[in-house]
């Protein structure tokens, strides 16, 4: 990686970790009434949406590290889509952490830098791998933000259209990567995944 491309990648994760993300499209849930929530209910809606926008901040990681090792344009046009709406989803979340009085993860800048390595590994498997990676984390993550609607106090409207909206996003990033040619990944990668996805959440929740 040339020094103008190591400058454009250090310049995006210091926009992704300290500045205020971007939107275009109006905050789901937006025009709903704030939930009449107890402490401890916006504690926790607090949490999860902190977990959801760590996700977030580890997407725009990978997607950098994949786009990076790919030489495929309609590739890498996938994937800085992908990311731009990724970047939808950090601005949402970011505000609604703080809207919950919460705070963002402090493990943020960790979660970025091994997120980016990993990209960029998927990545030099080949186009079919790094699609295959693509595919299969959004799906993880499709399934676990239906899983935090469920955990989300039942008045908090507002957190749970932000969820809704962003799986669905997903879903198309899913369907995307399966169009341009996405291979299916053995069973143990999907599984060290899912592993690695639970320890993060647990500490994000909590960090």
């Amino acid at each position: 990686m040339g020094i103008d491309a190591c400058i454009l990648a250090l310049d995006r994760a210091l926009r992704t970790l300290f500045a205020p993300a971007p939107t275009q499209r109006a905050v789901p849930g937006s025009d709903q009434p704030e939930a009449d929530l107890s402490a401890a209910e916006r504690a926790h809606a607090a949490a999860l949406m902190r977990v959801n926008h760590c996700g977030e901040v580890c997407a725009q990681a990978l997607y950098q590290g994949q786009a990076i090792a790919s030489r495929t344009p309609a590739i890498v046009r996938a994937l800085e889509q992908a990311a731009w709406e990724e970047t939808e989803h950090l601005a949402w979340t970011e505000r609604r952490i703080a809207e919950l009085g919460g705070h963002k993860s402090l493990l943020n800048p960790l979660w970025y830098g091994g997120s980016l390595v990993l990209g960029m590994l998927a990545g030099k498997f080949g186009d079919a791998w790094n699609l295959g990676f693509l595919a299969e984390t959004e799906r993880q993550v499709e399934s676990h933000l239906e899983s935090h609607k469920a955990r989300l106090p039942e008045s908090d409207r507002r957190s749970w259209l932000i969820l809704e909206q962003m799986r669905r996003d997903e879903a198309g990033h899913a369907e995307t990567a399966r169009r341009l040619g996405a291979r299916e990944l053995p069973e143990p990668a999907k599984q060290a995944m899912r592993l690695t996805a639970k320890m993060m959440k647990a500490a994000a929740y909590r960090i």
